[in-house]
């Protein structure tokens, strides 16, 4: 009889992390393959939960994820509309859908703001789901992680090989620019944030070599793709990650070296990149900030409602700064947040900060959870100068990081390894307490 535990469920939301890498690289609204993609994530999460077994959900964890969502909510909830005089502009007293009568919603397009809060509920239930599996099952996810880069990777390549003209149209509902990404800074941010993961994978899986191929082609592909803020962080992440990673590492010092001087040679490149255009011009994100915070202050009681950025944002764009183009996001996922989200959104985000710092500081992390911590870091540092978690590719990594870092398992792995030794047998790592006769 098998008394090995099933594994059905992390195959299950594998499946779920390598199909939002592979066609959720789009930033528009209203893409189907969105949509399958929080259908998919949503009913897998059912089916983990389904299970009468698993780990279980710090409270404060469940909290801020149910909080969250009723934030979103409320907004599409109708409110007299009384209560909105003197808390936003006239020109923003809420939907019109209800038409003559005295209720009114907090967001000025319900529509924008179910999409957002489906999204938002897709990507709660993915990382809950990761939480309830098993600490070797969350590692056991990160093969579906790599094959998403990989592919990701491999398609960067091919375009960046055959021409100038990398555009690919027709073959997902957006228009593919970078990768599998219709924005290549977004591109650019699944590449840096995988690279806290990789040096894990080389330092300690014991595959040094196949891991620094593998440094060495995201750095590559950093400088191709031409994100001056992917290629500065694609750099200090790894240089942060080789010092904080390799620390009580099987790798010798000569390797650590190895890469660093790969790593002298690489800024030489990345500099060269960075100066090579102007870092911020007059119709940039310095203005899209400026713009966004004349915005949160007149709406930030209840903020504008999710999804409603672009709708709002031209009430208080001045008209100078009036293009054929025009401002879809403020490049400043924060400041766009709180502009959609108001004083809520501002108090949760404050706690989920608070959270991590003290999940991280509580007690000694597992080098998995560094790497992850790193990853999430720079994930969250890119989000000040652009939008990366807007869309369900970086979302779901997100929440799969977030995931990594906040579960118990890993802890309570940690103090089983004081009392046991590690053993190989045939290939598979065993655990055998400390005086046990083997």
């Amino acid at each position: 009889m098998n008394d090995r535990p099933s594994e059905w469920d992390k195959y299950l939301v594998g499946s779920v992390l390598f199909l939002s890498l592979l066609i959720g690289g789009g930033t528009a609204s209203g893409l189907y393959t969105d949509a399958l993609i929080e259908v998919t994530a949503i009913v897998s999460a059912a089916a983990v939960f389904s299970q009468p077994f698993g780990k279980r959900i710090p409270a404060s964890l469940l909290w801020l994820v149910i909080f969250a969502v009723a934030s979103v909510a409320f907004q599409i909830v109708p409110l007299p509309r009384a209560i909105f005089g003197g808390l936003r502009p006239e020109l923003l007293r809420g939907d019109p859908w209800l038409g003559g009568t005295p209720y009114r919603f907090v967001s000025i397009g319900v529509g924008r703001t179910i999409e957002c809060l489906l999204y938002l509920v897709a990507s709660a239930a993915f990382f809950l789901s990761v939480l309830r599996l098993r600490a070797e099952q969350v590692q056991g996810l990160l093969p579906f992680f790599f094959m998403g880069v990989i592919c990701n990777a491999l398609a960067a390549a091919i375009q960046y090989s055959l021409s100038n003209e990398i555009a690919i149209v027709g073959l997902l509902p957006f228009t593919i620019n970078a990768g599998l990404f219709a924005n290549q800074n977004h591109f650019s941010a699944l590449l840096f944030i995988s690279i806290p993961v990789v040096v894990y994978y080389g330092l300690y899986r014991g595959h040094l070599l196949s891991g620094s191929l593998g440094l060495i082609m995201l750095l590559l592909l950093l400088l191709a793709a031409g994100s001056r803020a992917g290629v500065l962080l694609g750099l200090t992440v790894t240089v942060l990650s080789v010092v904080f990673l390799s620390t009580r590492s099987k790798i010798s010092g000569l390797s650590i070296l190895a890469i660093f001087i790969g790593l002298l040679i690489y800024s030489i490149g990345a500099w060269t990149k960075i100066d090579a255009d102007v870092i911020d011009p007059a119709f940039g994100r310095g203005e899209f900030a400026r713009t966004t915070i004349e915005g949160i202050k007149d709406n930030w009681a209840t903020g504008v409602g999710f999804g409603n950025f672009q709708k709002a944002y031209q009430i208080y764009e001045r008209e100078s700064m009036i293009f054929s183009r025009f401002v879809n996001h403020a490049h400043n996922d924060y400041l766009e947040i709180a502009f959609e989200g108001g004083t809520s959104a501002i108090l949760l985000m404050v706690f989920y900060f608070i959270s991590l710092v003290a999940t991280l500081a509580r007690s000694r992390r597992d080098p998995l959870q560094k790497a992850a911590f790193l990853s999430v870091s720079f994930l969250l540092i890119h989000s000040l100068v652009d939008y990366p978690l807007r869309t369900e590719a970086l979302a779901m990594t997100f929440a799969y990081m977030n995931a990594i870092i906040f579960h118990k398992g890993f802890a309570e792995r940690l103090s089983r390894k004081n009392d046991v030794i590690e053993i190989d047998h045939n290939g598979d790592k065993l655990f055998v307490p400390i005086g046990a006769s083997s």
